[in-house]
């Protein structure tokens, strides 16, 4: 691994393209297909966070930012989303995030094995609480910079340390970014908030959290929380040590196309809400099942094969949501037995259905090198499925759906936020929701027409 704490000599070096990007990017200066994106992944993350606001993980992480994270000032404060009650700016990220982060169904980015959608998206919301101007266009262009900062420091920490950090570690700079721009900040102000969220994100070890699924998933709600407090301690004075993965001499590559190549585009959306590890797996069953058309209780044994850590996921059947998440066997099986994977089948009687049961008993996973070697680039499987009268049907090497190989447009997008929201928000506000978030295009539209259906109660 390279020396993350090498620090390029001259500050300007590394920074100045940086702040330039944050500070000055303008939405003229986007191109519109990736405006068009944004919102879409604005949509889909709104969706996600809406279905999750009666989760047990959801309603305990607003529970802990009122009674933790409230503010004694109006100009620091936030309506929670789906929610209504105020707290802190701090606070109201971190209960999005938290609350979004264990719904396993927002979007993600293959190289930094984690997702972005999950801070930035409550952060604009929050923040522009305070902006009832703002434009749909500018909007979008906020929540861009959060995904491009965010990835770019997600890489730059990927591929100078050992071990494998969870998202909040590196969203807590896109967080800080986002707070920077949409609070005015200077840039001397965004280098400080940079290196105060890079100090203090969480780097908590993700493999831990695959091993023992909990609520804990991948650490975005900390990652806000740090991102957005470290910006407003850089807007009090507040010093922080340079980020080292935005200034540090091997972090460079990652940085060279900031605003020329826009990672923005190349989100995956997912169609389940299962860890995205598990997905190629699911897809590549799904479809062996519709090309033979059998049913579950034929099925003797089930082969998957797939890359080394969708093979470490959770390999039994789960007693709670968590485990349900980060479980391949429980989620082709679910699959297989349902024809679909939704909230129904990830808590309450979807744990202990029996059918789904006798199918993860009889499923066994294999690591592979020819998948290996795709990973983390593509996330691939392949599946075989034997039934009992001695049948053996092969999948062939899968990629997961929603991804650059086999992507999502933008009514297969459109279409899950529906299904997400609409049973917790009803259809009205749900679409109500789609129009505003899809309208954000528009020179003429504002994003306060849309934030206004973010935080009233569900």
């Amino acid at each position: 691994m390279n020396d993350m704490t090498d620090i390029q000599a001259e500050p300007a070096a590394a920074l100045d393209p940086v702040c330039g990007f944050v500070l000055g990017l303008r939405a003229g200066d986007i191109p519109g297909d990736v405006q068009e994106r944004a919102a879409l992944l604005l949509l889909d993350t709104i969706g996600v966070c809406a279905a999750s606001a009666p989760m047990r993980a959801g309603v305990l992480g607003r529970q802990a930012a009122l009674r933790l994270y409230g503010a004694t000032d109006p100009a620091f404060a936030a309506r929670m989303l789906f929610d209504g009650r105020e707290v802190s700016v701090a606070g109201a990220v971190f209960a999005a995030a938290t609350q979004t982060d264990n719904l396993d169904a927002h979007d993600g980015f293959n190289p930094v094995k984690g997702h972005i959608g999950v801070v930035t998206v409550p952060t604009l919301a929050a923040l522009a609480q305070h902006d009832d101007g703002l434009s749909g266009p500018d909007a979008l262009a906020h929540l861009i910079v959060g995904y491009e900062v965010a990835g770019r420091a997600g890489q730059a920490l990927h591929a100078t340390v050992a071990d494998y950090h969870t998202s909040g570690a590196w969203n807590a700079l896109g967080v800080a970014a986002m707070a920077a721009r949409m609070r005015g900040h200077d840039a001397a102000t965004l280098r400080e908030g940079l290196g105060i969220a890079e100090y203090h994100g969480p780097r908590s070890q993700m493999m831990r959290e695959i091993a023992t699924p909990t609520m804990l998933h991948d650490g975005s709600g900390w990652g806000a929380l740090a991102g957005m407090t470290a910006a407003i301690m850089a807007e009090e004075g507040f010093t922080g040590a340079p980020a080292i993965t935005v200034e540090g001499r091997a972090a460079s590559a990652f940085w060279a196309d900031l605003g020329a190549v826009w990672q923005t585009q190349s989100q995956y959306v997912k169609p389940y809400p299962i860890c995205r590890w598990a997905h190629a797996a699911i897809d590549a069953a799904r479809e062996v099942q519709i090309a033979h058309d059998f049913a579950h209780p034929e099925i003797a044994e089930i082969t998957v094969r797939s890359f080394r850590n969708a093979t470490a996921l959770y390999p039994h059947m789960p007693a709670t949501t968590s485990q349900a998440q980060y479980s391949l066997p429980f989620a082709v099986a679910t699959m297989l037995v349902h024809g679909r994977i939704g909230l129904a089948q990830i808590e309450g009687a979807g744990l202990s259905d029996p059918e789904v049961a006798a199918l993860v008993a009889r499923t066994r996973m294999v690591a592979s090198d020819e998948h290996e070697a795709l990973f983390p680039a593509h996330r691939s499987a392949d599946v075989t499925i034997t039934l009992k009268d001695g049948r053996e049907f092969h999948s062939g090497l899968t990629h997961a759906r929603g991804g650059a190989e086999r992507p999502f447009g933008r009514e297969d997008i459109v279409t899950k936020f529906h299904d997400l929201a609409g049973p917790v928000l009803g259809a009205e506000r749900a679409q109500a929701i789609a129009d505003a978030a899809l309208a954000l295009t528009g020179d003429n539209s504002r994003f306060a027409d849309l934030n206004r259906l973010l935080t009233d109660p569900v």
